[in-house]
């Protein structure tokens, strides 16, 4: 026997013996006159004193004993009232009487945009069909999560990542896992997460996923590179932290181990300062980890990206563009031809020959003195008047490069690349650094020959919009060169790009456009009225604005309709300004 769909005092209906059990009935399909169900969604009406929500997942009964799973995106409650004025007639024209003058009689509707079916069965929802809360088995059905595990046991190989945890309002959970061909590819990869800062929770949201994808599908051939770009959110990440119960059930529910990245395969690079020659710290905030290098950027080490330095300024006639492909060229050939020899430093370029002859800048071939000029005055000011210490003449045996730290990428180590204290322009410069030097090593273009390279590596990177921003549309810089690369062929050879930022609609479209997976956090109403969010429905839209701190909304290849999940907190050392 089950439970009367139409109320406790009515007659119950019974059950045929045959029928598998179901999850409480929450009320019936309804199809109207005006409001029809489709092949795309239903609407029921919810039973008495039944709390339903949006996001939850339920399970009609449908054609030749199929159930139809499907998304709740929103409910309203309807009467038989023909008008609002009806209403306030009834209430005495609004003298709001203790009862009104005709009693309504009304119901909550759901509205619900279907998933899937379990026999292939895409006919509507029949009127009057049983709707209840699916279980967890149905929930991966609806998501495409138990053909995630069918292809996983027919192939032999680790291929679902938890994700988050999908929790319905009748307590059911349920893990949302996602389909690592579709994070680290070959079918495609990436993934972006944003949100309002301080609510969405990006970067631990980031973190938890990569430990995920270490603790599933194995660590031995996947290295992690992080880029610390907030206060010390990222430099302790070896350090364990003390998690309450709750905490921990999260994590065992995912089946995973809440536990900080391993001690001894972190490798943390901070910056060198001004006063790092005197305090021996590095530039960064807060507490420095125990173990770290500090890395600089010296002449002969920065003459191969020289035109990251000057990305940002404007250059329309490629004037600068030239200077720079000049010196790129003249200091990078080995051996240098003589005009070039004597430049050792950052000094010799700045004020000695071949750019400047007694104290003048001299052209360079068709080049002009003034745009030779104007190269001088913007790199003085970059590397010399405005400059954080990044930039030293010679190489000190205490400092090392970020080239030369991942040129040895190991399989199952995490590099920590530290910017958050930088300049500006010193963050695009690392940050560049990171990706031209694992794309070359990736794409067989380094000269450094390694044979011992992880298959995968996953970099890391905040406020992406920075770096590769919407309004650069039709502009070519080499840093946004270098990301729509990642993005485009990346996956091609193993380099994944994971990033947030806190506005979508701030990020270069062909990025967004190669990003398989797509996380969502808390965001305001105007942002989301951007075409960035074109793939969501108005209704899921609006639900955005009020997800509540851990909880995010996940956009998969897989899912035919985002889901909510919520995940962990890290189990490593937060930073004293964590997001």
């Amino acid at each position: 026997m089950v439970s009367n769909p139409n109320g406790a005092d009515g007659p119950a209906e019974d059950t045929q013996a045959d029928e598998p059990a179901r999850e409480p009935f929450v009320g019936r399909s309804t199809a109207t006159e005006r409001d029809s169900n489709s092949s795309e969604a239903f609407s029921f009406w919810v039973r008495p004193n039944v709390r339903v929500n949006p996001f939850d997942i339920v399970d009609a009964e449908h054609l030749e004993g199929s159930s139809t799973y499907g998304l709740i995106t929103n409910i309203f409650h309807s009467t038989d009232a023909a008008s609002h004025l009806s209403n306030f007639i009834s209430n005495d024209f609004g003298e709001l009487v203790d009862e009104p003058n005709t009693p309504r009689q009304g119901t909550n509707v759901a509205e619900v945009s279907v998933l899937s079916n379990n026999g292939d069965i895409y006919m509507p929802v029949q009127s009057e069909a049983r709707v209840a809360f699916a279980d967890e088995a149905g929930i991966h059905q609806a998501l495409g999560i138990d053909a995630m595990l069918e292809k996983q046991e027919r192939e032999n190989r680790q291929l679902r990542v938890p994700a988050g945890l999908v929790q319905m309002s009748n307590g059911v959970e349920a893990v949302a896992y996602l389909d690592a061909d579709y994070v680290l590819g070959p079918e495609s990869a990436h993934v972006n997460v944003s949100g309002i800062s301080g609510l969405a929770t990006k970067t631990s949201y980031m973190t938890f996923l990569i430990q995920s994808i270490l603790q599933t599908l194995g660590s031995d051939d996947i290295a992690v590179v992080l880029l610390n770009v907030k206060f010390d959110d990222l430099l302790h990440i070896h350090e364990p932290r003390t998690l309450d119960s709750n905490e921990k059930n999260i994590w065992k529910s995912l089946g995973l181990d809440p536990r900080p990245f391993q001690d001894d395969r972190v490798h943390y690079l901070l910056p060198w300062g001004h006063d790092s020659a005197r305090t021996e710290k590095p530039n960064s905030f807060g507490r420095p980890p125990d173990n770290y290098k500090l890395y600089s950027y010296p002449l002969d080490y920065t003459a191969r990206m020289l035109d990251l330095l000057l990305h940002q300024i404007p250059d329309p006639s490629d004037t600068l563009g030239a200077v720079v492909g000049e010196v790129m060229q003249g200091l990078g050939q080995q051996p240098r031809e003589a005009a070039w020899s004597r430049v050792k430093g950052w000094d010799d370029l700045l004020n000695d020959k071949p750019l400047v002859v007694d104290g003048q800048p001299k052209g360079l071939g068709s080049i002009r003195p003034a745009s030779v000029g104007r190269f001088l005055r913007l790199m003085r000011r970059v590397v010399k008047t405005r400059q954080s210490g990044l930039f030293v003449n010679r190489l000190a045996a205490s400092q090392t490069t970020v080239g030369t730290e991942l040129s040895e990428l190991q399989g199952g180590h995490t590099y920590v690349v530290d910017v958050a204290k930088l300049r500006p322009d010193e963050q695009s410069l690392v940050f560049g650094d990171v990706l031209r030097t694992v794309y070359d090593l990736f794409a067989g273009e380094s000269s450094i020959e390694d044979t011992d390279l992880p298959s995968k590596v996953i970099v890391f990177v905040d406020e992406l919009n920075k770096y590769a921003p919407a309004h650069a549309r039709g502009v070519d810089t080499p840093i946004l060169d270098q990301i729509l690369d990642v993005a485009e062929r990346g996956r091609s050879f193993g380099i994944v790009l994971f990033s947030a930022q806190q506005f979508l609609s701030a990020v270069h479209p062909r990025v967004v456009g190669n990003t398989a997976t797509n996380v969502l956090g808390r965001t305001d109403s105007a942002e989301l009225s951007d075409s960035a969010y074109r793939f969501l429905a108005n209704d899921i839209r609006m639900h955005l604005t009020r997800l509540n701190k851990g909880e995010l909304l996940l956009s998969h290849p897989i899912y035919r309709q985002p889901v909510k999940v919520r995940f962990p907190v890290p189990a490593y050392q937060l930073g004293s300004q964590q997001d």
